[in-house]
């Protein structure tokens, strides 16, 4: 291999990244070899395009700046062997500490579709990343007495997302694995926004994702009696005043970002009339927004939040938590440290939007213990970045508008990121765990497919779900030669995934449903499904050939006739004769109705804000997000399934059983499709039919 050939296949980069394990499809069975990508402190080549290597099942994006600008940039396909799934060559990579992104392409999504693990969710395989290092640092120093205790101090107005579940288990994980605390902490300090509801679901969905938080359960409102008393001390020690200017002078008064702010005309009243202000303002004697109390730090600040900003205003509330003790409460910035600190949480994980207030968090903390014998404890906030998915937005203000807009049916609709419609859709916490694993923490803001979260859900679903069989659009079959009134009971797997699963009795019976797609009377090329003459395998039952179709007044198929081997039993033709389709089934005596959910991309646009000037993001909404199909056959063992079943439909997808299931009317919402085969087939045949007959015009 000459140089400059290998230097083609090489890509070079430096930085700090995120160790995982990734595993290659292998073959026929055969072991699988781990990809692995480690953090490092130095550039490291990086080589994944061998011509020896087959279809590439992921590629790697980076952003890198221009000016002001950013874009993505290709890095590398990560490839697999076609033959023996074995990786050849040198395949460590090492994620840059900045902006990437991650997709599959079309082979990898055909290599999951299948079942395939190519990326592995081994929890053993201990993850590393530029907080983990600062932590390690931390720890190896004896920092803290090298303890540590990290926190998620959600705000309790509204429902958590999977972009919550991110931070979470970041939090959770970095406590866990440097054997240390982890508090789950509520930051109630807007009595008119927060409701006990909220803090319900959340306590819920931190813990459906797997996160203990042991006895470490608080609230802010808590520590409100703690807090005023250090903001006493600051107006003592001169560094806090209360203000009477009205919001809108306050703004006027608080400059640019170009220019400097200028100082209220209260900022220097005397320390005594301050503490007489500020004690009047918590016994409620002035009307909510009349006055506020600022810190003293500097108005010609280049950073805006430290130009005195505001601890604390007057708000005459109920509160949640603490009911109507309160008639001020404490703004965000000055409580979020002050919470970390009475906690003593040593690392406080914040996302990047923060990183302009560390400043302020900073200052403070120093002010309280500026002259105090007794300091209190000073955290280190570290921030990370949020991330996106395609086809759904995050935001809470447009999450909210989508709800109360009756644009889907509340906040635990499958279709949005909420974990509470995640988990209502059949999302298990495993996947999120190895998504948000996998994905890695960064200072850049990220954007991921949603099939890479699909992905890592096919992974764990095709694992863990017992199979079953579905007919989502039946169409009525008779064997004609099959005895009436005979019923036998079929082996059928619950998962080949996992032997331990077993087996379970299907009935099979004279007259069956399949699915209607699953028939074609004039099929066309490369449609091995049943067909007039035909011989097709029913699963785990007979070989059947279409011998007859009636059809219904208005021309359509309404049934098929067909006869059965019996030498086929089990699937299997003693004469060693092959066909080409397996199908799935119903026994129509046997056979329980339902009702199907199936849920697709909320947006139709990878990004729902790109709109044009004037439009609205709302303009995106995917029209065909949800479509339910009555009148459906599944197989009697699902009989009593309680809602959050999971199992996987052959030939179908994954189905989760829906809350609104009840007795004898099952209702199942499709957490994710399988690959179809023939529907590939068949758009490439519609697109070249378009092609050829835009040749002929």
């Amino acid at each position: 291999m000459g140089p400059k050939s290998r230097r083609r296949r090489e890509s070079r980069f430096a930085g700090t990244g995120t160790a995982a394990a990734w595993s290659f499809p292998a073959h026929s069975g055969g072991p699988r070899a781990p990809l692995t990508y480690a953090a490092v402190a130095r550039p490291r080549r990086i080589v994944a395009g061998s011509r020896r290597f087959g279809k590439p099942i992921f590629r790697l994006q980076e952003a890198r700046s221009w000016g002001d600008r950013e874009k993505a940039v290709l890095l590398k396909y990560l490839r697999w062997h076609p033959a023996d799934g074995v990786p050849r060559g040198d395949l460590t990579l090492d994620m840059p500490r900045r902006f990437w992104q991650i997709t599959p392409t079309q082979a990898g999504r055909k290599a999951t579709q299948k079942g395939v693990r190519t990326m592995s969710t081994d929890d053993s395989a201990r993850p590393t990343d530029f907080i983990r290092e600062m932590v390690a640092a931390d720890v190896a120093a004896g920092r803290w007495g090298g303890k540590v205790v990290t926190r998620f101090p959600p705000e309790p107005n509204a429902y958590l997302h999977i972009g919550h579940a991110k931070a979470i288990w970041t939090s959770y994980g970095i406590a866990r694995d440097f054997g240390g605390e982890f508090h789950l902490r509520f930051d109630d300090t807007n009595p008119l926004k927060e409701e006990q509801e909220y803090v319900d679901a959340i306590i819920e969905d931190v813990r459906w994702l797997g996160c203990d938080w042991g006895d470490h359960l608080y609230f802010a409102s808590d520590y409100f009696e703690q807090m005023v008393e250090y903001a006493v001390e600051l107006i003592r020690k001169g560094k806090a005043y209360v203000d009477d200017l009205s919001a809108d002078a306050m703004r006027a008064h608080r400059g640019t970002l170009t220019g400097p702010g200028r100082e209220s005309p209260y900022r220097n009243r005397s320390v005594e009339e301050n503490l007489d202000l500020f004690e009047r303002m918590r016994r409620g004697e002035f009307p909510d927004g009349s006055r506020v109390l600022r810190a003293k730090i500097d108005m010609a600040s280049p950073n805006l939040n430290l130009r005195d900003p505001v601890m604390y205003r007057i708000l005459h509330a109920s509160h949640p938590h603490v009911g109507d003790r309160w008639c001020i409460y404490p703004t965000y910035d000055w409580a979020h440290g002050l919470e970390d600190s009475i906690e003593g949480v040593t690392h406080s994980l914040c996302s990047i939007e923060f990183e302009n207030h560390r400043p302020l968090y900073d200052w403070f903390i120093d002010a309280i213990n500026d002259g105090r014998e007794q300091p209190i404890h000073h955290p280190q906030q570290i921030e990370f970045a949020r991330y996106n998915l395609t086809h759904t937005v995050m935001s809470k203000r447009m999450l909210r508008e989508l709800v109360e807009g009756g644009y889907v049916s509340g906040w635990d609709d499958p279709r949005l990121p909420t974990l509470l419609g995640l988990r209502r859709r059949g999302y298990t916490p495993e996947a999120i765990r190895d998504f948000s694993r996998h994905t890695g923490i960064s200072k850049y803001p990220a954007v991921f497919d949603i099939a890479l979260v699909e992905h890592f859900l096919r992974q764990h679903l095709n694992r863990t779900s017992p199979r079953v069989m579905g007919v989502l659009h039946p169409l009525r079959v008779v064997i004609d030669n099959y005895p009436d009134g005979r019923t036998e009971e079929l082996d059928a797997v619950n998962n080949p995934e996992d032997p331990a699963a077993g087996t379970r009795r299907v009935p099979f019976s004279k007259v069956l449903y399949i699915e209607r797609e699953d028939f074609m009377e004039d099929p066309p090329k490369k449609f091995y499904r049943l067909a007039p003459g035909r011989e097709v395998r029913l699963r785990y039952a007979y070989f059947v050939t279409c011998t007859d179709v009636v059809k219904d007044a208005g021309g359509e198929v309404a049934e098929l006739h067909c006869t059965y081997d019996p030498a086929t039993r089990g699937g299997n033709a003693p004469d060693g004769r092959k066909v080409k389709a397996t199908l799935h089934w119903a026994s129509a005596e046997h056979a329980l109705d339902a009702e199907v959910r199936l849920y697709d991309h909320l947006f139709t646009k990878e990004d729902p804000g790109d709109v044009p000037e004037g439009g609205d993001w709302k303009d995106n909404l995917n029209p065909d997000s949800l479509q339910v199909i009555e009148g459906c056959k599944v197989e009697p063992s699902l009989a009593g399934a309680e809602p959050g079943y999971r199992c996987q439909f052959e030939r179908l997808g994954y189905f989760c059983v829906d809350p609104d299931s009840a007795s004898g009317r099952l209702v199942f919402n499709r957490t994710v499709t399988l690959k179809d085969t023939w529907a590939k087939i068949q758009r490439r045949q519609d697109a070249g039919a378009k092609k050829e007959k835009r040749s002929m015009d």
